[in-house]
């Protein structure tokens, strides 16, 4: 099977929004899409493991903010690598509320949806919720919207583990290195492309000046977006 053939098929990039028993979160999603016009509804694919999987299954309403294309790498870490269990990320974003009481992201937005769950079907892994719009709202006119390929070619990221297109970087063909990278080398985070410089360290979460990357502790996490280290790639 050829990995690549599937980096051919379009995507945007949106952020999926759920709130049950006064518990809210959100995540990056891909699989967006129309699936009627009348009644107009819009499809989902959601991760079992995700929290916000269990809030839209409790309250049977979700909302979806499509993404800008000059999302900051923040917003794209916090709903993408970090999970909702550990974290609010409401906290951290500007959001408003819909006429649901779905928490709907804002900030780096250009339109957002809110939806009450039509139908849903399991697909292993995965389950796809079908809702039908209740509400929308157009935010930004001018801004273009986001899409996977300007993710992943531009702004070098890839999708999160639990994200219905997430393939393994190892399957990924890469070209060999010359060498073994030095101590000095740089480190990217392709989530949101934080950068470790082995010689400014990371002093805020311990690391001193001088520690190679490959020093850092296994548990070491990015300090912009919390991603693990198996999400950084030398440059």
């Amino acid at each position: 099977m050829n990995i690549e053939a599937f980096f051919k098929i379009t995507y945007g990039l949106y952020i999926i929004s759920a709130k049950a028993n006064e518990k809210s979160n959100g995540y990056v999603a891909n699989t967006v899409f129309q699936v009627t016009a009348e009644p107009p509804q819009i499809a989902i694919s959601c991760n079992k493991d995700n929290l916000t999987c269990e809030l839209i299954e409790q309250s049977e309403y979700f909302s979806i903010s499509i993404l800008k294309q000059s999302a900051k790498a923040e917003t794209i870490g916090l709903f993408g690598y970090q999970s909702g269990k550990d974290t609010d990320k409401f906290q951290q974003i500007e959001y408003g509320t819909s006429l649901s009481g779905t928490p709907v992201v804002t900030e780096d937005s250009i339109a957002w949806f809110d939806c009450k769950v039509a139908q849903k079907v399991d697909v292993g892994t995965h389950i796809i919720f079908i809702g039908e719009i209740i509400e929308n709202k157009l935010l930004d006119e001018e801004a273009d919207p986001l899409t996977y390929a300007y993710y992943r070619e531009v702004k070098k990221g890839v999708a999160p583990k639990n994200a219905p297109t997430y393939i393994d970087k190892s399957k990924i063909k890469v070209k060999e290195e010359s060498s073994a990278p030095s101590s000095s080398q740089k480190y990217k985070c392709l989530a949101c492309g934080y950068i470790y410089d082995p010689e400014e360290g990371d002093e805020e979460n311990g690391i001193p000046p001088g520690t190679s990357f490959e020093d850092l502790p296994d548990d070491w996490t990015c300090p912009t977006c919390g991603s693990p280290k198996s999400m950084f790639d030398p440059i």
